[in-house]
């Protein structure tokens, strides 16, 4: 897997929370091609955040890798959508 500066993550599974191992990141909604504008969050001090387009509420975990997810498989890899 290739390093990406800012992770990305999606919601095609549809839950209301997912746990996340970092606090700066892009929400994609779904995949492509029906995700939303991708929008930058920071959660800054607090633990979590909610996106503003499809209302996902992101939660901070810190024994999370930055590339993991609770529920898993909801990482975004950028590449998916130009392999399209």
């Amino acid at each position: 897997m290739a390093k990406i500066g800012v992770p990305h993550f999606h919601n095609d599974i549809g839950v209301e929370k997912i746990h996340i191992g970092v606090k700066e990141f892009q929400c994609v909604g779904a995949r492509p091609p029906v995700d939303h504008p991708h929008v930058y969050l920071d959660m800054g001090a607090d633990d979590q955040i909610v996106c503003p387009y499809c209302s996902t509420l992101f939660i901070y975990d810190a024994n999370l890798r930055p590339d993991q997810t609770d529920p898993p498989y909801c990482l975004f890899e950028p590449q998916e959508a130009d392999a399209r």
